[in-house]
């Protein structure tokens, strides 16, 4: 038969006023971590949100442009509106090639079509943004964003051409 032999060592104890200690320190070290990370997550959140408002702010007043152009240009029924964002890549009034914009935006806060304001005699004289949320910019808008100041949804800022010949935002 084998003999074996066991060992009984003893372990240093640890005192009684340390016991637990590294414990609470590693879930300290995780509760500050947590609290970081949250920090940077929302910093990151606000910088994507004013990244999507700048986009907002200039494809909207692209698009408002366009309309204004469309617009410019009689036909022999007269003056007309787009009647989707679509005629102002393509002008249907004419049989060649005539651009306004580039391509058909999607609202950039949404992702989704923009919501049309509607013209005298059909079709839309401006675009706007379906989102409801706050915008984080709330003044110091360049001259032709000032009516966007202290705005309470994104719905609020309208790109648009409006009869009057103004093409202003609203």
């Amino acid at each position: 038969m084998a003999n074996h032999t066991v060992n009984f060592e003893r372990r240093p104890r640890t005192p009684p006023g340390q016991a637990g200690y590294a414990y609470l320190w590693v879930l300290m070290m995780v509760l500050v971590m947590g609290i970081y990370l949250g920090l940077v997550g929302e910093a990151w959140q606000n910088r994507l949100q004013r990244e999507r408002e700048q986009e907002l702010l200039r494809v909207g007043d692209e698009i408002r442009l366009a309309i204004k152009n469309y617009n410019a240009i009689t036909t022999a029924g007269g003056t007309q509106y787009p009647k989707r964002l679509q005629d102002l890549v393509q002008d249907p009034r004419v049989p060649f090639a005539r651009r306004f914009l580039r391509r058909a935006y999607k609202d950039p806060l949404t992702g989704e079509d923009w919501a049309y304001i509607g013209a005298p005699g059909g079709g839309f004289m401006g675009v706007y943004s379906k989102s409801p949320k706050l915008p984080l910019k709330q003044n110091n808008f360049p001259r032709q964003f000032a009516n966007f100041a202290d705005k309470k949804s994104f719905a609020d800022w309208q790109f648009a051409s409006w009869p009057d010949g103004g093409g202003r935002t609203r």
